[in-house]
Formats: C-alpha cells, structure tokens, sequence
C-alpha cells in the first residue's frame, strides 16, 4: 500500500466514524490563499521582504485580539475556529450549484467519489480478505504511516 492510499484510507475512516469535517480542515490550517495585491501592502507593484513582512505582522494580529503581544490558547482557538467556518461556507457555496441552501445525499456522496474511494480503501487495507478492516490492521495502517512520517503521525512541521 503506497503512502496516499494509507492516507486516504486514514482520512475516510476518520471521517466515516464521525470525527467529521471540522477536525480534517483544522489539519490543513495556514495561512490560506493570497493574492498578488495582498501580498503587496504597500502598493508599488512588487512584493518585497516588507511586504511580507507586513503580512505575517497582519496575521499574528488577528489572531491577538486583546494586544497584548501573544496569543492565548483561547485566541488561537477562535481565530482557527472562525477559519475553518469560513473554509466550510465558501465550500457549501462551491457544492450548492443550484443555490437553493441545502445540499443532497447524492451531491456530498458524489464529492466523496459516491462510495468508490472508501471501497478500494477497505479492499486494500482488508490484509486478510475478511471484506472489512479489522483493528490489527487498522493499527497496522496506522503504524506503517507513523514510519512515512518518520513517527510524527498526525503531526505538521519539523
């Protein structure tokens, strides 16, 4: 089993026993997508150290509410807890092709690939051709991804 198909695998069952979107989106927390013109806070048409520079000032201080110069575990929490709403309204809004405010089965099953990848995960994590995956070989997964990672399993960074 190659690495991706361990992390899918990993990814779908986390998701399929409830731990839901939520946790996913915070593991991809950063500091999203910018655009040319946010980058270039001072406005002269090219980015330079300042700018970003200026930047990473901006983002600390949104996450400072109160100002003292550190931010709390309370801060941090909000300011990731208001990114992953903001992420999962603008990917309601992508899913809500008709724009009537409420998405169906067949749309949020159709984005998971309609059943297909969870699937071809559970046939290749199943070690012993039972038809599902036992908890041996869910924790097997589990280990041989802690190996990939160099033991940081679940873990961002150094």
């Amino acid at each position: 089993m190659n690495k991706n198909t361990t992390r899918i695998l990993l990814a779908a069952l986390a998701i399929t026993a409830g731990f839901g979107v939520a946790e996913a989106q915070d593991r991809r927390a950063g500091p999203g997508p910018m655009d040319f013109a946010t980058l270039d806070a001072d406005g002269n048409g090219e980015i330079t150290l300042e700018d970003l520079d200026a930047a990473r000032d901006n983002r600390f201080a949104d996450m400072d509410t109160n100002g003292d110069g550190q931010v709390s575990e309370a801060e941090f929490i909000a300011h990731a807890q208001a990114r992953a709403g903001e992420r999962a309204s603008e990917m309601f809004a992508r899913l809500d092709a008709d724009g009537d405010g409420s998405l169906s089965r067949d749309v949020l099953e159709a984005r998971e690939g309609g059943g297909r990848m969870a699937a071809r995960m559970i046939e290749r994590a199943d070690t012993d051709g039972s038809g599902g995956v036992s908890a041996e070989e869910f924790e097997a997964i589990k280990e041989r991804m802690a190996e990939r990672r160099g033991g940081k399993m679940g873990k961002r960074g150094g």
